[in-house]
């Protein structure tokens, strides 16, 4: 009963439209009520009694059922026909070519088929699409016989040497979801230990036999669980030692697309641990592969990169250089929508800290959608800095009202939330924000020093969240009367280690 319900409410305003739009199509007759069933679970007010009498005004419970069974149907068409559209177009080239070659061998056009065969081989190799493979190899062996220059030795070879790969794959692949759903359970787990330990089952030697896109994820678990714990010193002897492993694979080159990303990741463990110089030379040789294999990759990764390299030249004392970076991506829209929005946000945060506010609040006035659309787009984290670089940004404007509407707002939507990731310290922050702005004299005062100093428990500077650092730096601001930027650079002149 509740899974239809949950199932509905799931769906964003786009893919509602395009749903109902699914179903007047398909629907044959001008009465039916699924469409207005779809609409009545959407808004989530009513229980399925009273979705029952509004239907049919009666109990007509069979009828009920039946129509809730037919709208699950047409959900899973739908989800069906809207997985297919956002195939791998690689993919869907090579089975295209499978089935074409196939075709060609009943109608005895052998040569075609092969030369097809081929072809469809060629791009399964280089994207490392072994069940595709086994497909292709298999075809081949079996019509071996018709086509004399197919060497049978050798299919039979490439076919048991892919499922050799094949099954290592497997073998990662389980790994890889063993170590999702420990951090899963307890997102403060150590993430050096899990990996370890769930190696450990299959030989450690399997480290050294992984392809580039193998290992990509594993570093992108390593990824997660630094964001979940804020952790990235822990992981980022893991990424190093798991690039150089990929390194001395002969394969490297064949991955390019999975090379970019583990620099990628490389590079911004190494800012989140404020070693900047270091971060910025994986970013040079990441821009290297970008440029490769004719820019193939460029356009899919150029946002990632210049946000990266616009977030290393604010936090090394660059910040005009940051602005002039990331201005010209927010004039155009683009397909990486959780990139762009994290742009946009970061350029706010570069204007704020240079006393910009009209310019960041130009920024902020075109975020128009609800925290619910922006939480599905960049997550609840961006949510949350986003509303309180807000509350920040409407007290230096000195917008009373606005100012404690958002603090309430916060306070109602997300102190449950943060309370359950344990994250009380945003709360305490929030709470000196809300006394700063309920009685501004005090800031300057010895009181008001001591009780923030009390209110935090610090870790070591090295392992402090640079993000955490940079919203704290504002009351440090505020206290000491020094400006903003200026006291974040000062901030992490101590804790960068590079």
């Amino acid at each position: 009963m509740t899974d239809l319900r949950q199932i509905v409410t799931s769906f964003s305003n786009e893919e509602h439209h395009e749903f109902i739009a699914f179903l007047t199509k398909k629907n044959k007759r001008l009465d039916v009520k699924n469409i207005q069933l779809f609409k009545l679970l959407r808004d989530d007010a009513l229980s399925s009694k009273d979705i029952c009498m509004h239907l049919y005004g009666k109990s007509q419970t069979q009828a009920y059922y039946a129509l809730r069974k037919r709208l699950f149907q047409s959900i899973i068409r739908f989800s069906a026909n809207a997985s297919l559209e956002d195939e791998s177009s690689v993919q869907m080239e090579i089975i295209t070519y499978i089935l074409a070659s196939r075709s060609h061998l009943q109608r005895k056009q052998y040569a075609v088929a092969f030369n097809i065969l081929k072809k469809a081989e060629t791009i399964a190799l280089e994207h490392h699409l072994f069940a595709l493979l086994n497909e292709i190899y298999t075809t081949q062996i079996q019509y071996a016989y018709t086509y004399p220059n197919s060497a049978l030795d050798t299919l039979i070879h490439k076919l048991e040497a892919n499922k050799k790969k094949q099954l290592l794959e497997e073998q990662l692949n389980t790994v890889y979801a063993k170590m999702r759903y420990e951090l899963a359970r307890n997102q403060t787990s150590n993430f050096q230990t899990i990996f370890t330990k769930t190696i450990a089952t299959y030989g450690n030697n399997i480290i050294n036999q992984l392809s580039f896109k193998a290992l990509y994820q594993l570093t992108s678990i390593a990824s997660i669980s630094a964001f979940a714990t804020k952790k990235y010193l822990q992981i980022e002897p893991f990424l190093i030692n798991t690039y150089t492993t990929i390194l001395a694979n002969n394969s490297k080159d064949s991955q390019p697309f999975f090379h970019i990303q583990m620099l990628y990741y490389i590079a911004n463990t190494l800012f989140r641990n404020k070693k900047f110089k270091a971060s910025h030379t994986f970013l040079e040789t990441m821009y290297v592969y970008m440029l490769k294999h004719k820019k193939k990759y460029y356009n899919t990764f150029q946002l990632k990169y210049n946000l990266l390299l616009a977030l290393n030249y604010n936090y090394t004392n660059q910040q005009p250089k940051a602005i002039l970076t990331l201005q010209p991506l927010t004039l155009s829209k683009h397909r990486d929508t959780e990139t762009a929005l994290d742009i946009q946000l970061c350029l706010m945060m570069f204007f704020f800290q240079n006393n910009a506010f009209k310019k960041a609040h130009h920024i902020l006035s075109q975020f128009r959608h609800s925290d619910r659309w922006y939480k599905d787009k960049a997550g609840i984290e961006w949510v949350i800095k986003k509303n309180l670089i807000e509350i920040l940004l409407y007290m230096e404007l000195q917008d009373v009202d606005l100012v404690a509407s958002r603090l309430l707002r916060f306070k109602r939507q997300y102190y449950t939330y943060l309370k359950s990731i344990y994250q009380e310290r945003v709360i305490v922050f929030v709470e000196l924000i809300k006394t700063c702005f309920d009685t501004p004299e005090i800031i300057n005062s010895n009181a008001f020093k001591q009780r923030v100093s009390a209110s935090f428990n610090f870790v070591e500077a090295q392992q402090e969240d640079i993000f955490v650092m940079s919203f704290y730096a504002w009351l440090k601001a505020k206290m000491h009367t020094t400006p903003l930027y200026t006291t974040t650079l000062e901030m992490l002149q101590n804790a960068s280690t590079a």
